[in-house]
């Protein structure tokens, strides 16, 4: 009896432990930032470029775009995308490549979300560029390094 005791106490620590150290490693969360203002071309109207290197290149740092509503929840990278260009004014393709990264989240009735990770390319770029994206949470959007932007007209 006091075996069984003690293997259902264990694993009932183990179980809790393991559910407690999901912590959210992502760095750049704001709930403060500002709704992005959407173009009447339909992108995200970005001004500034991100001086970390590391944003949108490294799921610690995501490009955190938000969304209102499940059926919404991949416009808010295209509208990013599209406002983006390689760094010589160069036209971007991108494509949805996989979800990854697990983090807990209040914004998800389930209680955690995932990143979303987008291959880019453009003429003339020797490999592809992976950029990872929170659609859960807001913060400030910047021009990852790296990239160019499209001009409003």
């Amino acid at each position: 009896m006091k075996i069984k005791t003690l293997i259902l106490v264990l694993f009932t620590g183990i179980l809790a432990v393991s559910c407690i150290s999901t912590r959210s490693t992502i760095k750049n969360i704001d709930d403060n930032a500002p709704e992005p203002i959407i173009t009447k071309d339909g992108w995200f109207l970005l001004t500034e470029f991100s001086k970390d290197k590391k944003y949108g290149y490294d799921k610690d740092y995501p490009i955190n775009v938000y969304y209102r509503s499940v059926a919404d929840e991949d416009i808010n990278p295209k509208r990013f995308l599209n406002a983006l260009t390689g760094p010589k004014g160069e036209t971007i393709t991108y494509k949805k490549i996989e979800s990854c990264c697990p983090f807990p989240t209040k914004r998800n009735e389930m209680g955690a979300g995932l990143l979303d990770v987008y291959e880019i390319t453009w003429p003339g770029l020797a490999k592809p560029i992976r950029l990872y994206f929170n659609i859960f949470e807001k913060g400030y959007l910047f021009v990852p390094k790296g990239f160019g932007l499209k001009k409003n007209e």
